[in-house]
């Protein structure tokens, strides 16, 4: 009774909680952003609190719930693996920093009580992704991410801003209702939604290319990712939570749960899986090159570092899965950085273009260092979080499954990660100053938000022994299906 009322307080406080928060907003504005931090925050507790049997080596906390609907069996069940815990504590914990610093950020604009709304709510779809065991309302709370994400990135209202929202949600939206169709392939071969009465059952190849349809539009992996870069039009603590946090890595974790730990595939799915990542990894890194807009050349590094995860995620061996785990962590702490102080950098410059800028450390020290800490560990710049990461889908790659082609693209993806990052923080932060009326950087919370997660990229890498040993769990989990 313990593990199912965490589970469902972890899923369900941040979902409904979100409803109150327009209410609280109209007579208490402070009121109403700290109790969505309070909800994020039940939430990251409960994550927490569900290692407890997991750490003894008892049976993960569950909650499973038995009805029907004309003649189909449903079952709405939640499970807390360790696949499970690591991505609620990665979501809800990065979330709240995001949430912090969006005190500061958001506080001027209008549409405030949405904001808060549809930012908590979004959380709490993550959850419900994170820990449900039937495809019918993994599905569910798929959408309700994407009807966030559409309210979230439109949140500005202008006309061109509406049209990328609507880019979004239409991508975002057809390739889940593709993925559907694909669960009920499976559904009609098994007869049953529940994940956990199909471990080790093989999908057809055309269930697995339905699926995958889904899991690469909402990871915006290519050809579907051109509506990432468009959503920079969002809040940057938007941007932020759907590129580091929450919003693309949905797909990797789904495809961790359905293809690596329930599902067996066809033999040619580990080359195809990992031929589109490479494609995308790389394609995506040269368009961050020649790109000049801030949160555009941030976004396609996110293309491209998710690229990299899917690529240690799918080669079968356990250490490569291991990093392409590890980087999970590490680049939703770098990332959120980036996209938070590219958020003070445009906030208060009220400049987009890296061309146009320069010279900004002297009025902006700690968005600068911040800046160039949470680079570092998405460049895999040792001793940062990221180069473990990189280093062991490299070695994994070669000496567990023979895939040399898949270290090559890692290390040449990581030269022109080294080469894009660089380029955006010497024109930005470097040389002459070309905007004198710069006078400050930002908010307490928008300073202590960034600085958090550039002391956690650097902390990631020195301290790499604990959550190394919490993903070495997750891959013994995997058992089998890796090498």
């Amino acid at each position: 009774m313990k593990g199912q009322i965490i589970l469902l307080v972890s899923v369900f406080v941040p979902i409904l909680g979100a409803f109150f928060l327009p209410f609280i907003g109209t007579f208490s504005v402070r009121l109403r952003k700290y109790l969505a931090l309070c909800f994020v925050t039940v939430s990251f507790i409960s994550a927490t609190m569900m290692l407890e049997p997991l750490l003894k080596g008892q049976t993960p906390y569950s909650f499973n719930w038995q009805f029907q609907i004309a003649t189909i069996n449903i079952s709405f069940g939640l499970l807390a693996d360790w696949l499970a815990v690591f991505m609620a504590m990665i979501s809800t914990f990065v979330s709240e920093i995001i949430l912090l610093y969006s005190f500061g950020y958001i506080s001027h604009y209008k549409n405030q009580n949405e904001y808060y709304l549809m930012v908590v709510l979004f959380i709490g779809a993550m959850m419900g992704i994170v820990f449900s065991t039937s495809l019918i309302f993994l599905y569910l709370f798929w959408e309700i991410s994407a009807i966030c994400c559409w309210r979230l990135i439109g949140f500005f209202r202008e006309k061109e801003f509406i049209l990328r929202a609507d880019k979004a949600f239409l991508v975002t939206v057809f390739g889940a209702l593709v993925m559907l169709l694909g669960f009920i392939i499976i559904y009609q071969q098994t007869g049953t939604f529940d994940l956990t009465q199909m471990q080790g059952i093989t999908v057809s190849n055309i269930a697995v290319l339905l699926i995958m349809f889904g899991i690469f539009s909402k990871s915006a992996t290519l050809p579907l990712h051109t509506w990432l870069p468009d959503a920079g039009v969002a809040p940057s603590s938007v941007t932020s939570l759907l590129h580091a946090a929450v919003l693309v890595k949905i797909g990797v974790y789904v495809f961790a749960r359905l293809f690596i730990i329930n599902f067996n595939m066809d033999v040619m799915w580990h080359t195809v899986i990992p031929v589109i990542a490479g494609v995308s990894a790389l394609v995506s890194a040269g368009a961050a090159l020649k790109e000049t807009n801030l949160k555009r050349i941030i976004a396609y590094s996110t293309i491209s570092q998710l690229g990299f995860i899917f690529l240690g995620l799918s080669t079968g061996s356990k250490l490569a899965a291991a990093g392409g785990l590890l980087y999970i962590l590490m680049h939703s702490l770098a990332k959120a950085g980036l996209f938070l102080c590219a958020g003070i950098v445009e906030q208060t410059s009220k400049e987009k273009d890296i061309t146009k800028m320069g010279g900004f450390i002297t009025k902006m020290p700690v968005t600068a260092i911040a800046f160039l800490l949470c680079a570092f560990s998405v460049m895999g710049i040792p001793p940062f979080g990221g180069f473990f990461c990189k280093y062991m889908v490299i070695v994994g790659a070669v000496t567990d499954t023979w895939h040399p082609w898949i270290a090559i693209t890692f290390i040449i993806g990581a030269i022109l990660t080294s080469i894009y990052l660089l380029r955006v923080f010497t024109m930005v932060f470097l040389g002459q100053e070309k905007v004198p009326s710069l006078k400050k950087e930002g908010s307490f919370t928008m300073l202590a938000s960034v600085t958090i997660l550039a002391v956690l990229s650097l902390a990631g890498g020195i301290l790499i022994y604990y959550p190394s040993s919490f993903v070495d769990h997750i891959v013994n989990q995997m058992g089998v299906m890796l090498k």
